[in-house]
């Protein structure tokens, strides 16, 4: 018989924090679960450690694979190889609660069958030594909705700067097999690309509140190592394109629910306006560095960015004909970049959607 779970750890360069990751596993009293470790090339004993801790136990199955630079790999092996009802998305530095799986298993049971079990995380800062819990969907939120639902509601309760991480969610495996639904390789920000497209696709989203899963923010991670303003520019660039193609895809199809379009814009649209054109980013990062890259977004024209637009405030739909002037008319940049100056003086600051407040 298939496991009820299926956990999908990406392992590297995670030795001092592997083994609570799995003993946080192997402490559950709900045990219907396989553990799929996908571990890339490490500079540590991450595999050695593994190895050691799971030997002679069935349930953990080990793949290896070189260093790709992100979890994204790591994760679509362990959605291809999981066999269980349903996948936990755990990173090797986490943990999960005691007697979690137990209480989501009822949960789940409880309502059965949705393709999103949205629950909570606990954030364990230890840079500024803070901790607390996230749950992207308030104790008002609706008992099941579906995605186009969820994805309204969201918009509403975190002012279009939502960006539901992967953790934070149980997905159901055959809804993500039957939409090949993985994750860019090598991209670092991959709930920023991922997660949107699986809330829309989802036929049903029931949030369950559980605060499952311990989140270690910690100084040498890829986040907080992060420095300059062009460090993630070209993963940015890579999402953007990717979700501008979704919806391109998505919205010829009959029954497209256009309501989520001004919710898109407000996330996808005010962030690459953020990106690319806020001050700091205009004195920091050169503007053939800028151009280069949204070039690379519109590689392949303008027709879905121009349609999606059409369901933008005037402001939005002024500053995306800048975008456009941008690229197209390199002689005349400047006056792009001059108009998001005052533009970012006089917009509501919902509109500046930050790096910090798209990774929840």
């Amino acid at each position: 018989m298939k496991p009820f779970f299926s956990f999908a750890v990406p392992c590297c360069d995670v030795e001092p924090y592997i083994e609570e990751c799995l003993q946080s596993i192997l402490n559950q009293s709900f045990q219907d679960w396989e553990c799929i470790l996908a571990i890339e090339a490490s500079k540590d004993r991450t595999e050695e450690i593994i190895r050691e801790k799971t030997a002679g136990d069935p349930r953990f199955r080990i793949f290896t694979g070189e260093r790709s630079g992100s979890c994204s790999a790591p994760r679509n092996t362990a959605i291809d190889m999981a066999q269980g009802e349903y996948i936990i998305f755990l990173d090797g530095d986490d943990t999960i609660a005691d007697g979690c799986l137990e209480r989501l298993h009822e949960k789940i049971c409880a309502n059965p069958g949705a393709d999103l079990y949205p629950c909570a995380i606990i954030a364990n800062d230890e840079i500024n030594g803070k901790r607390e819990m996230r749950d992207n969907y308030g104790q008002d939120a609706p008992t099941e909705m579906t995605g186009v639902e969820a994805t309204l509601y969201l918009d509403r309760r975190l002012h279009g700067s939502f960006c539901p991480m992967l953790q934070l969610t149980i997905h159901r495996r055959e809804f993500l097999v039957e939409h090949d639904l993985k994750c860019i390789r090598g991209l670092r920000h991959q709930d920023s690309e991922f997660s949107p497209r699986a809330l829309f696709l989802a036929k049903r989203v029931v949030p369950v509140h559980e605060p499952f899963y311990l989140y270690r923010i910690r100084p040498n991670s890829v986040q907080t190592k992060a420095k300059g303003a062009d460090y993630f520019m070209k993963d940015w660039s890579i999402i953007t394109r990717s979700l501008l193609a979704f919806y391109g895809k998505v919205s010829r199809e009959d029954g497209f629910d256009a309501r989520v379009v001004p919710c898109w814009i407000r996330q996808w649209n005010s962030r690459m306006n953020y990106m690319w054109f806020s001050s700091n980013v205009q004195r920091e990062i050169p503007r053939e560095k800028r151009a280069e890259w949204l070039n690379f977004i519109f590689e392949d024209g303008f027709d879905s960015y121009r349609r999606m637009m059409k369901s933008g405030s005037i402001p939005q739909r002024l500053a995306a004909w800048h975008v456009r002037l941008f690229v197209e008319h390199p002689s005349l940049r400047w006056t792009a970049e001059h108009f998001f100056r005052i533009y970012f003086r006089l917009v509501s600051t919902d509109a500046k959607v930050t790096i910090s407040k798209t990774i929840r």
